[in-house]
């Protein structure tokens, strides 16, 4: 029986981290600093050092992180990587308390374009953040809270086929009326509620506000997972979480079984390969750019809020880390050379971008979904994605540099274009080669099931993502300064 390798094992434990953005961030931002990465703030002054290495969050839900070259001066380029935290799924709503038919029942939206009938009858929990009321010593403060319940504690049953004989020509899913998950019923529900009234008279009326917006039952939960009492939440930003472990499977272990593939697999191999990249002493000693990773939230939904794609977060990263080295910013300097914006419009076109988000591998069972000659396999490697329509930001320079930078490595590559007769997805790349103006190819992983709760992809791919894009990070500015173009 062949034994997993070490990138998958790696992945699955990632995975089994980072049940939300929230928790994936925070898995990151765990790695990062173990690998000598300093935290800085986009609230204080940056300063920075070549050679050295740092991170920031926004939201904690995107992150982004970069190795500053021993030969970096402004101007020079930045070698990213950009991938995205969010994957389709259910959020609670701001009032969840749904109560029928004997049962208590949790509210929730629907988020991205998730295949939804794959989460009836799973056993399901919730994860994400609280924002807790904390007093000491006379003195209040607030802060967030990641909270992950373990144990399966909902679970959204299908209707029984008796009930339903229609249902074998197809499930079809009211996600307002169906897809609504069961916590409790009633009569347990009330006997918890007798029991929390016994608590300390002083909290009963804030905790009755609470009750009428949630069941006192997953109050209690999410204070216990929280260390605080049900009044001291403030606020809350939870979804539903699959309770199954992420695990690597199939008969001759060569698949990765696992929810959100889509897109922490590629957040994982980025991550890890800038910091492989950046491990050794030396490793930074040659390098006149600067390697980054960037992991955004709300691609899923369209990358349109402060911390997604859309917003200047890459872009702000870019024009400090540019002033922090701009000689014509220091009070003493004459202010003779070229100013900061003007640095910071020769890096970008000096940079480079990797929008990694997973791919579409060819399914056995519906292989009329993909354009005859554009096939990707799992095991296959990372595949290019291409659309004339501009759906992906790939060109030919672009996929020259990164296909390049696999022959070099043995490392196999894949195309994928779709078929002319369905409509094409889209990824951050777009949003960031036309927002930013950077060069850009679109590439992913292949998987299966994309968008299911239960996702999967091929151990092979995970190694080779990972080995291009360290391969990428280590050459790419040795390759770029051989490219002829706009001259």
């Amino acid at each position: 029986m062949a034994t997993a390798d070490p990138v998958a094992s790696d992945l699955v434990d990632f995975l089994n981290a980072s049940p939300t953005a929230f928790h994936a961030v925070d898995e990151a931002k765990r790695r990062l600093k173990q690998a000598g990465f300093k935290q800085i703030s986009e609230r204080e002054d940056w300063v920075l050092d070549s050679g050295k290495k740092y991170f920031f969050t926004r939201n904690y839900s995107t992150i982004i992180a970069f190795a500053i070259g021993k030969k970096y001066v402004a101007g020079n380029g930045f070698h990213i990587v950009g991938a995205h935290t969010d994957s389709p799924c259910l959020k609670v709503k701001p009032i969840s308390k749904v109560t029928k038919g004997g049962y208590l029942e949790v509210g929730v939206q629907t988020y991205g374009g998730g295949l939804w009938h794959t989460w009836f009858d799973r056993d399901l929990t919730l994860a994400g953040r609280v924002m807790i009321k904390e007093v000491k010593d006379g003195s209040v403060s607030y802060s967030h809270k990641l909270v992950r319940i373990e144990e399966p504690i909902m679970r959204i049953p299908t209707l029984a086929i008796h009930l339903d004989r229609g249902v074998s020509e197809g499930f079809k899913v009211n996600t307002h009326s169906h897809l609504v998950p069961v916590l409790a019923t009633s009569i347990k529900g009330e006997i918890q509620k007798m029991a929390g009234e016994n608590g300390p008279a002083e909290s009963n009326e804030k905790r009755n506000i609470d009750n009428k917006k949630h069941h006192p039952v997953l109050l209690q939960l999410i204070a216990n997972q929280a260390c605080c009492e049900p009044d001291g939440i403030c606020d809350f930003e939870l979804q539903v979480c699959d309770t199954q472990s992420s695990l690597v499977g199939g008969a001759m272990k060569e698949f990765i079984f696992s929810g959100r593939l889509d897109n922490l697999c590629m957040s994982f191999c980025s991550l890890k390969a800038l910091i492989e990249s950046t491990s050794a002493e030396s490793s930074l000693d040659d390098e006149s750019g600067v390697r980054m990773v960037a992991l955004f939230d709300h691609e899923e939904v369209g990358s349109n809020s402060a911390q997604g794609a859309g917003s200047p977060a890459m872009l702000d990263a870019l024009s400090r880390i540019t002033k922090s080295f701009d000689s014509s910013e220091s009070k003493t300097a004459a202010k003779t050379g070229p100013t900061t914006f003007q640095l910071l419009e020769k890096a970008i076109q000096r940079s480079f971008l990797v929008s990694a988000d997973m791919a579409h591998a060819l399914h056995p069972n519906y292989m009329d979904k993909h354009e005859e000659n554009h096939q990707p396999k799992l095991h296959g490697g990372l595949v290019i994605k291409h659309n004339a329509n501009q759906r992906y930001a790939t060109n030919a320079i672009s996929s020259f540099i990164f296909r390049e930078i696999a022959e070099r490595h043995n490392i196999p590559i894949q195309d994928f274009v779709v078929r002319n007769d369905m409509p094409c997805g889209s990824t951050i790349g777009p949003i960031l080669a036309s927002g930013v103006g950077i060069r850009t190819v679109d590439v992913g992983a292949p998987q299966l099931s994309m968008h299911s709760i239960r996702e999967m992809c091929a151990v092979d791919d995970a190694k080779h993502s990972f080995e291009h894009f360290k391969a990428y990070f280590d050459e790419f500015t040795q390759l770029d300064a051989k490219i002829t173009m706009d001259i």
